[in-house]
């Protein structure tokens, strides 16, 4: 079985309160004391980013490890293989992607997908898995932007939560630049099973995920297909 689980914001890296989604990641993996491996690289890999990462997980009995690009990088081919879940921070997504690209982590990172080891991530962290991603890489304005491919369709994260990302999604629709798009609100994960959205799982206030599209002159917000919501 393949899970990606793409949350839209929140979580130990803003603070470390109740780890309500990341119990959850961690409980979708078969092993009782899962490897996670975190990834910080949106972040320039930040330390305290790296710390609030190590206090999360520990605390919920998983063997921890992190990679960084941005000091002497470990042998990535050797350390990936032997991960049950992947943890990709949110930052700045472009320069995530070149750097993943530059040493072949996208490639590694698929194959553990396809063997079963859990992709999640937030912001960055979630956008990547999808084709497109909305991103605010460039400080002046959001853009789309090519992605990783694992899974189908553009995902826009942070949809509740910065004011900016409602009216581009609403100008990129009306512009025809893109058909449809799927929108990820802070403090909410869309858990996709076998490249498929399956659950959208709320850890705030009724947080949701919607499928953003447009029809004649309306925007609509309609619940994506076949999904389960779950309140954490």
């Amino acid at each position: 079985m393949r899970q990606i689980i793409a949350i839209g914001g929140g979580g130990f890296g803003r603070e470390i309160k109740d780890l309500k989604i990341e119990r959850y990641i961690v409980e979708q993996c078969r092993n009782e004391n899962p490897n996670i491996c975190f990834i910080p690289t949106a972040t320039g890999d930040d330390q305290g980013y790296i710390d609030n990462f190590y206090k999360a997980f520990d605390s919920l009995n998983c063997k921890t490890s992190h990679i960084n690009f941005f000091k002497r990088t470990i042998n990535l081919e050797d350390h990936i293989k032997d991960q049950d879940i992947f943890f990709i921070g949110g930052g700045n997504t472009k320069s995530m992607l070149a750097v993943w690209r530059d040493w072949g982590l996208d490639k590694l990172l698929y194959n553990a997908y396809k063997k079963g080891a859990i992709l999640s991530g937030v912001s960055a962290g979630a956008i990547c898995w999808f084709e497109q991603g909305i991103t605010d890489s460039w400080k002046e304005h959001q853009a789309i932007i090519p992605c990783l491919g694992f899974v189908k369709g553009i995902c826009c994260p942070h949809y509740d939560e910065e004011p900016e990302r409602i009216p581009f999604v609403k100008k990129i629709l009306e512009g025809n630049e893109i058909d449809e798009c799927i929108a990820i609100e802070g403090f909410c994960a869309l858990h996709l099973i076998d490249d498929l959205p399956a659950y959208s799982v709320s850890f705030g206030n009724g947080n949701n995920c919607f499928l953003v599209n447009r029809k004649k002159s309306i925007i609509e917000h309609n619940k994506l297909k076949n999904i389960e919501e779950i309140q954490l």
